[in-house]
């Protein structure tokens, strides 16, 4: 093998060579010689990669012509890839034809197989509607011969009465019979008729595609050859429309008149899917109107309702309140109404004895759980007497401050038991209760308690009521009194047998079978239970398990107590029961409603929620810019002192808000920043915090948590039991807050009789003190014919050359007023002392 086998002769025209100056600091240079190689490419000749055959005794190729570097080993295995992947290419091609052949082959097969049962289809509907047909010509052949035979029964019954000897008798018959052969003869023919157009529609092309779409018993019964099916209004639907074509006609379809409900504001996107008409076309309608909006915004009615009209609608206005309308207010049909128990409610003033005598009724202590005996919320129970009579008793406070909770205790009673002790007659509280009690319009029945005391005095409690129209049976009118004694127990049955007898006189009756309705006589939030309120149900039964909605608040009964601790599963009209199982607490004297569905209750709440909110808002907010600068001006000096009250009830936290909104004047003021129920957590020290505010706890304490949150940022904490030291202290830290009243105390006149100019003085005035006594540290006024001219302080006060601090009257002393030298002989001073009083709230 010679140095030239296989390689090139090296020549000039080899690598490309050139020179590259290169730059360095200072200056330098330097020129590189840089040499570019080709890079030699190597295509195989055609005839050379499929004749050669590895692994056979011909030579692979002529040496001179393969490329540089590449060894026998490496052509054949070239090679071999080579004839590898032509061999690929044509088992793929074969395995796509095959593959094509195959799916051509089943293409085929379904095309017949839904030809054939197309053919089917048609054959079997054919075959039903000639049945049909044939069953509708035997029933009309039927009836004909039915009515033929009629008439030859009537024409035979008719035939005696006539003459024997008529002839005319067998053309009526004729003429008879002929109208039924001619009616009879066309039969045939109709009906071969109609089988040619049957057939014909059969053997139409087109009518037949049409026809094998319709849907059949038989495809509903199988559910079709797989897949969803067309309904039958659509399919009617395609089968008007091909009618329209074939006869020319347009192919419209008959637009839908909605009725659309429309509240008073309504995003576009839901008018658009009320009408039935696309967002696209509503949103280019109100552009078109001048608004530009888009599906996710709100119009108001007005606009709504040109949009309806638009497109051709009709609209139905609704309001936010129609949720409203599930609750049943029906009346109920006098059937259906069942005796009750009554519901009596006992008032009268404060330390009266009114819960000792609740207690002597249902021989318990309610009193000994109360702080100073005054009962702080309201309580229901239910008492059982000796004759079986079932009667219902609310216990209402008696303080002035729980005056609103009293007057709920009216609205859901049934007769009023005015309490009035025989030492102490009538008192404010006792004449609230009596207004209370004829604004409900329930009657009411005097019970004088303590009567076992030395100094009661019956008589004169009878005789005080009279000045509040309240005339009892004893003085001839017609409410009735009895004298009782708690502590004793005397006058109970007399009391107990009067109430039976005012409530059999009632004659109260309530619908048992019914959705329940009641009154929430009290609300609290237990740590244990959640929130929990004490209903009193007034219609209906109330069951557990049954959705409801109060206020604005939704719940399920999930539990439910009697007065005793014991769980009930239903309670009926009168009876009062705690109920768990709601999602927030009520407020006292909300009306419990059960309404069927859970969607229902929190649409309703929602409601009530936002309504509440929007009532707030427009009640603080100014409405102009007038009234927002005329409230900024009369706030402007206006001190506000910031509280947070918790409490054990919705109705103990009431009142105390309503009694603090009361403390104040034009210069200081009450500020409630948030009453709730329940303990005093964390959250109310950060908002006391905040506001720089104490937080007064009302029956309730504060949890760790929030103690020491107290303690670390400084806030107040105060816990009563009481409502009169609450309200007190709150009273007196706002009489704090007033600024004190300036008052002036004459303490003498000084008459002047000469004015002298000392140098480094100014004038002085000689003066003779005539009532009173002078003080230099007093203020002074400079009258003038009995006209104040001047009002300032003294600058010296002098007897002879010694100053002095006063002088008393009768004496002479010279006289010099700060900043001011007009004084005259004759002009009389005034002398005064000014003293800070501190103020008090009304």
């Amino acid at each position: 093998m010679s140095d030239q086998d296989g390689k090139k002769t090296l020549g000039v025209r080899g690598p490309r060579s050139g020179n590259v100056k290169q730059s360095f600091s200072h200056g330098r240079t330097k020129n590189v010689v840089v040499e570019t190689k080709r890079k030699r490419v190597v295509v195989p000749k055609p005839g050379q990669s499929g004749g050669d055959k590895p692994g056979g005794g011909r030579p692979l190729g002529d040496p001179s012509k393969r490329p540089a570097g590449i060894s026998d080993a490496e052509m054949e295995r070239r090679l071999r890839a080579l004839q590898a992947a032509k061999a690929r290419e044509v088992e793929e091609a074969a395995q796509r034809e095959a593959e094509e052949k195959a799916r051509e082959e089943e293409r085929e097969r379904r095309r017949e197989e839904a030809e054939a049962k197309a053919r089917e289809e048609r054959e079997r509907e054919e075959a039903l509607k000639a049945k049909a047909e044939e069953e509708e010509r035997q029933k009309r052949e039927e009836e004909e011969a039915a009515k033929r035979a009629a008439a030859a029964a009537a024409a035979s019954a008719a035939a005696p009465a006539e003459d024997q000897g008529t002839r005319g008798r067998g053309a009526p018959a004729a003429r008879t019979n002929a109208p039924a052969g001619r009616s009879g003869a066309p039969a045939q023919p109709d009906r071969n008729d109609r089988d040619d157009r049957g057939g014909r529609k059969g053997r139409g092309g087109d009518d037949g595609n049409r026809r094998s779409g319709k849907l059949t018993l038989n495809q509903a019964l199988s559910g079709g050859e797989g897949g969803r099916q067309k309904s039958l209004a659509a399919m009617k639907r395609k089968q008007e429309r091909a009618r329209q074509k074939a006869m020319g006609g347009p192919v419209s379809r008959e637009k839908v008149v909605r009725d659309v409900q429309v509240p008073e504001a309504i995003t576009v996107g839901e008018l658009a899917n009320r009408m039935a008409e696309r967002a696209a076309d509503v949103v280019k309608s109100l552009m078109q109107m001048g608004m530009m909006v888009t599906q996710n915004q709100s119009i108001d009615a007005d606009t709504a309702e040109l949009i309806v009209e638009e497109f051709g609608h009709r609209m139905v206005r609704v309001s936010d309140s129609d949720v409203e309308q599930v609750i049943t207010t029906a009346d109920d049909k006098a059937e259906d109404l069942k005796p009750r128990p009554p519901v009596i409610t006992i008032m009268g003033h404060v330390d009266h004895g009114k819960t000792s005598l609740l207690d002597a009724i249902r021989n318990a202590k309610v009193v000994a759980g109360e702080a100073g005996g005054i009962t702080q919320h309201i309580g229901a129970y239910q008492v059982t007497t000796d004759g079986g009579a079932t009667l219902t008793f609310l216990d209402t406070p008696g303080h002035a401050a729980f005056t609103s909770m009293r007057a709920r205790g009216a609205q859901v009673t049934d007769i009023v038991v005015l309490v009035v002790a025989a030492d102490d007659a009538v008192m404010p509280q006792t004449v609230e209760a009596i207004n209370h009690a004829k604004a409900a319009k329930v009657p009411m029945i005097v019970a004088i308690n303590k009567i076992d005391k030395p100094e009661a005095n019956p008589q004169k409690v009878r005789t005080d009521l009279l000045q509040h129209e309240v005339i009892v049976e004893k003085l001839s009118g017609e409410v009735q009194d009895v004298e009782v004694s708690a502590h004793t127990g005397e006058g109970l049955d007399e009391l107990l047998e009067a109430i039976a007898l005012q409530s059999e006189i009632l004659e109260l009756k309530a619908n048992p079978d019914r959705n329940a309705e009641g009154a929430v006589i009290e609300a609290q939030l237990d740590v244990g239970r959640g929130p929990v309120a004490t209903v009193l149900v007034q219609k209906g039964t109330l069951k557990q398990g049954d959705i409801f909605v109060v206020g604005e608040q939704w719940g399920k009964v999930r539990a439910m107590e009697n007065d005793r601790g014991e769980r009930v599963k239903e309670a009926g009209p009168s009876v009062p029961v705690e109920v768990l199982g709601l999602n927030g607490t009520p407020e006292a004297g909300d009306v419990l409603n059960v309404v069927s569905t859970e969607a229902q209750a929190r649409e309703i709440a929602e409601y009530r929620q936002q309504a509440a909110k929007d009532k707030r808002a427009a009640a603080g907010a100014a409405t102009t810019l007038e009234q927002l600068m005329q409230k900024a001006k009369d706030d402007e000096n206006v001190t506000e002192m910031p509280i947070v009250v918790k409490a054990d009830v919705q109705g103990s936290a009431e009142a105390i808000v309503q009694a603090m909104e009361k403390i104040g004047n034009e210069e200081v003021r009450v500020r409630v920043l948030h009453s709730g129920v329940g303990a005093i957590t964390e959250s109310d020290i950060g908002l006391a915090e905040a506001s720089g505010a104490p937080v007064f706890g009302f029956n309730v304490r504060a949890n760790a948590p929030a103690r020491n949150s107290a303690n670390q940022k400084g806030v107040e904490i105060r816990y009563y039991s009481v409502i009169y030291d609450l309200v007190d202290d709150v009273k007196a830290a706002a009489e704090g807050m007033l600024s004190a009243e300036i008052r002036e105390k004459f303490i003498g006149y000084a008459q002047i009789k000469e004015v002298f100019r000392v140098s480094n003085v100014g004038k002085v005035a000689g003066c003779l003190v005539t009532e009173g006594v002078a003080r230099r540290s007093a203020g002074v006024r400079l009258l003038r014919d009995d006209v104040v001219i001047h009002e300032g302080t003294l600058k010296t006060l002098k007897r002879f050359k010694d100053e002095v601090a006063s002088v008393p009257s009768g004496q002479e002393c010279g006289m010099a007023f700060e900043n001011y030298e007009d004084i005259r002989p004759g002009d009389v001073i005034e002398i005064f002392e000014r003293e800070e009083v501190a103020r008090k709230l009304a």
